[in-house]
């Protein structure tokens, strides 16, 4: 792993790894609850050649799998690649064929038309099915056992768009997994497809419509009957695209949206509600429908884009501490009219996560990670290049909120794993590195009780490799694997 270039994204932390491995039998410290059994699945950006410009972001890594598997009290971890088509093109060329970070115009010409998504953002399961995503193309399928790459996948050739979110949602009463894609038909395109698959994995509806304008739709939402598609104005252009530059900049002046479509509409059902200019979500808690009719929308918002290379390409610098903004809740009215409300019930923060039993409705607490200034730097690293040293957990209508507190660690975005013990909040698990230099660190999952984060880890479990940071994770229980096997 030689010839990357001596920026934040491939030095510390982001230091490229590149090596498909297994240990099994992982040391563990302090008590594993016995009703942990599953995998944690896990996305890595993590790019096997040194990239075409010396200028290239973390997040054109290639897409690793990874997969910590609990068991009988054990634990193992393995970590492949994603056979993408990209990846397999490279490997054969034995260096990058690829340019800047989604922008097919400055790519090698011997791999026009190749699929160049890196598949490397979320690790997906439903329907007995896991699949890894990034949002610039369609996902992968992967075997959940040997962790080897099945293909490209397109729900049997169902799906019509030519992108899927890497932020799909899983109705838990319909069993149902309700997704989109956006730039669906082609770079820089306004249009959307909004898909519903199955509780048998079968693709039953796609939806197209336009957006006001070609936004970076990261994440969506849905409530019982509502679908919620936020448009925020980090935006692209052809012309810029062709010339060389770089896919995403972002625009302080422009105005945000919302699209709101009820889940069985149709195009002309959509509506659009206005937000405030400038503001960016990467990702949402959860949205709900109140007693008072009005539809909720809880985002960790902030007053600009985070990270560093948009903002670069945008001709403006905001660190993070002064981008911040909190989790906030949008409040509007399911036609669309009337304004958006928008309140504070949280601290600045992302990674959002919530019971999977409570998506798109009421829900009584949730977790996310924050930065504490008062626990010292935050460990550089990761894709927007400092990592979170604090785990919240928020009763969103109580407004409670509890802490543990990592000063001198980065935690990656949590898991959540339910217990079968009645009232039970279930568990948390997250990747959590630990700097011993400038260039050498420790990795572990830490098992922390959902209901009491302030207690810290009930359980530690050792990683004997060199990690490089995670995007988003997945749950999946034993019994769901045993079932789909």
């Amino acid at each position: 792993m030689t010839g990357f270039p001596q920026i934040p994204d491939f030095i510390g932390l982001n230091r490229p790894v590149g090596i498909d491995c297994t240990f099994e039998d992982l040391a563990i410290e302090g008590h594993l609850p016995a009703e942990i059994e599953g995998s944690f699945f896990r996305a890595v950006p993590d790019p096997k050649f040194a990239p075409l410009f010396d200028d290239d972001n973390a997040l054109s890594g290639d897409g690793m799998i990874s997969r910590i598997r609990f068991r009988d009290g054990k634990a193992d971890f393995a970590i492949r690649y994603v056979d993408t088509a990209r990846h397999l093109a490279e490997m054969a060329a034995g260096r990058a064929l690829f340019g800047r970070y989604r922008n097919p115009f400055t790519d090698d010409p011997g791999v026009r038309g190749v699929d160049r998504t890196v598949a490397n953002t979320t690790p997906v399961w439903h329907a007995g099915t896991l699949l890894m995503t990034k949002e610039d193309g369609r996902p992968y399928r992967i075997d959940p056992d040997t962790l080897e790459t099945i293909g490209r996948y397109d729900f049997g050739g169902a799906l019509k768009s030519e992108t899927m979110t890497a932020h799909v949602r899983v109705d838990a009463t319909t069993g149902e997994m309700l997704a989109f894609g956006y730039e669906a038909d082609g770079l820089c395109s306004r249009t959307i497809a909004y898909f519903v698959v199955g509780p048998d994995g079968r693709l039953t509806r796609e939806t197209w419509f336009d957006a006001p304008y070609c936004s970076m739709m990261h994440d969506f939402a849905i409530t019982e009957h509502y679908a919620l598609f936020p448009v925020f104005p980090t935006t692209t252009d052809l012309d810029r695209l062709e010339a060389g530059g770089e896919h995403w900049t972002h625009d302080n002046d422009l105005e945000s949206w919302i699209g709101i479509l009820p889940r069985d509409g149709t195009a002309e059902d959509v509506r659009w509600i206005k937000g405030p200019r400038g503001v960016s979500v990467y990702h949402i808690m959860n949205a709900h429908e109140g007693a008072d009719g009005r539809i909720h929308l809880d985002m960790c918002q902030s007053k600009t884009n985070i990270f560093p290379f948009i903002q670069r390409a945008s001709g403006f610098s905001v660190p993070p501490w002064e981008s911040a903004g909190g989790l906030m809740r949008w409040s509007f009215a399911p036609d669309g009219s009337g304004e958006i409300d928008i309140r504070p019930i949280g601290p600045p923060g992302d990674m959002p996560r919530i019971a999977d039993r409570d998506q798109g409705l009421p829900y009584s607490e949730g977790w996310y990670l924050t930065v504490d200034p008062q626990q010292g730097m935050p460990v550089m690293g990761g894709v927007v290049g400092a990592m979170f040293n604090a785990l919240l957990r928020i009763e969103p209508e109580t407004g409670r909120i509890d802490a543990m507190a990592a000063g001198g660690h980065a935690l990656s975005e949590p898991v959540h794993i339910p217990s079968a013990t009645p009232g039970h909040a279930g568990w948390l698990a997250m990747v959590v590195d630990k700097p011993l230099d400038d260039d050498s660190f420790e990795h572990a999952v830490w098992v922390v009780d959902a209901g009491n984060v302030a207690a810290g880890p009930v359980a530690k479990i050792v990683i004997p490799h060199r990690l490089r940071p995670q995007v988003h994770g997945w749950w999946v229980s034993a019994a769901a694997l045993d079932a789909a096997a």
